[in-house]
């Protein structure tokens, strides 16, 4: 497995139903990409077009781009594969199966801060525990300290586009507080041949007419809303 640019030391996370492990391409694409693939509109609000192999979606981690969203070269990013341990034991975990996969993106040491993105829950996991205690592992590590198992961030940001409903009420059922809208935010190239899903609106004067634009919600939540409450609130969305 290569080796990440992130600027921090990533742990495990785990409770008794879910575990976040390091995405590792040789263990866990073939498994995802059988189980996505049948699925295309996984990617309808996401940039990227669904990768036409279990060979191509490794590429994506293996890309050189230190900008590639999922490279293991992007000082920004860091991908997680979810494993549901309320599932059998599986060749990709001995306690559990993979469930999808999301990753901390556009992270700043600096600033102290990082994205939850690139969430994909797998279809056969869909509507069950496995998104919010996705969600709420990802948030303790990134705000825990490194004593108590996290690498000790200050803010945590999330986007969805304003027709991934579900996408916004994920972000807001797990203490994130929206703070605006940014529209024509994505240009979806050629999107309408690639499945994606726009803003409804009319294209802006000489484009492409199958091209799509996203509009895109803003979330945040930061470390004083979570000691506040946010934690609290996550833990009991969790535990439902």
């Amino acid at each position: 497995m290569a080796v990440s640019n992130f600027p921090f030391t990533v742990p495990e996370a785990s409770n008794e139903r879910l575990k976040l492990v390091p995405f590792d391409p040789n263990k866990h694409c073939d498994t995802f990409f059988r189980l996505s693939s049948p699925h295309p509109e996984i990617y309808a609000h996401m940039p990227m077009i669904p990768p036409s192999s279990a060979a191509e979606l490794k590429s994506w981690f293996h890309n050189e781009s230190s900008t590639h969203i999922l490279s293991f070269a992007n000082p920004q990013s860091f991908a997680f594969a979810i494993i549901d341990k309320t599932r059998p034991p599986s060749p990709e975990d001995p306690e559990g199966e993979l469930a999808g996969t999301v990753s901390f993106i556009r992270t700043s040491p600096v600033d102290l801060c990082t994205e939850i993105g690139f969430i994909v829950i797998l279809p056969p996991y869909q509507r069950s525990h496995v998104a919010s205690n996705t969600v709420g592992l990802a948030l303790q590590i990134a705000f825990n300290s490194p004593g108590q198992g996290g690498i000790g961030l200050r803010r945590v940001h999330w986007s969805a586009s304003t027709t991934n409903l579900a996408s916004a009420r994920l972000a807001e059922r797990m203490g994130f507080e929206k703070v605006g809208m940014i529209p024509w935010h994505m240009r979806f190239v050629k999107g309408k041949l690639n499945g994606k899903i726009g803003n409804g609106r009319r294209v802006p004067p000489g484009s492409d007419p199958e091209d799509l634009w996203r509009d895109t919600l803003s979330f945040s939540l930061a470390w004083d809303q979570w000691e506040s409450s946010a934690r609290d609130i996550t833990e009991k969305a969790m535990a439902r």
